[in-house]
């Protein structure tokens, strides 16, 4: 049986944190690929700001819960919830930004998501991470 957990806990450590990094990129490929569903639906219907807020509703939903119980194996709590909401509204002003900067610099607005999630998705990592784990 090995020890290495007990010899060396800064092993058990990072197996945790790499564990967290994959379960996050799950759940926040799921999350992304929701909101980004939903966005093109509604991006028929309305302009590509209100297309967003509406997906990234959606996908707020889900990615609370899947963070909560698979990505973190937390808790849920009233000052997880504060600090996953403070985290994603942080999120979600950082999307719209960015997402209203690459459509004005021409990036057509089916695309401009995919720019917009490359920034945006390891900023939020940081900030769930923190409000989950404290």
């Amino acid at each position: 049986m090995p020890m290495n957990h007990i010899i060396n806990p800064s092993d058990a450590d990072r197996r945790q944190k790499t564990g967290e990094a994959i379960r996050f990129v799950i759940v926040g490929a799921t999350a992304t690929a929701i909101q980004y569903g939903v966005y093109l639906l509604c991006l028929k219907s309305m302009g590509a700001a209100a297309a967003n807020t509406i997906g990234y509703a959606v996908s707020f939903v889900f990615n609370f819960f899947a963070t909560t119980y698979f990505t973190f194996r937390v808790k849920a709590s009233t000052r997880r919830g504060a600090g996953f909401a403070l985290s994603h509204i942080v999120n979600y002003l950082l999307q719209t930004a960015t997402l209203t900067l690459f459509i004005a610099v021409g990036v057509s607005k089916p695309w401009a998501p995919v720019p917009m999630f490359a920034i945006c998705v390891p900023v939020n990592f940081v900030l769930v991470r923190f409000f989950m784990k404290r």
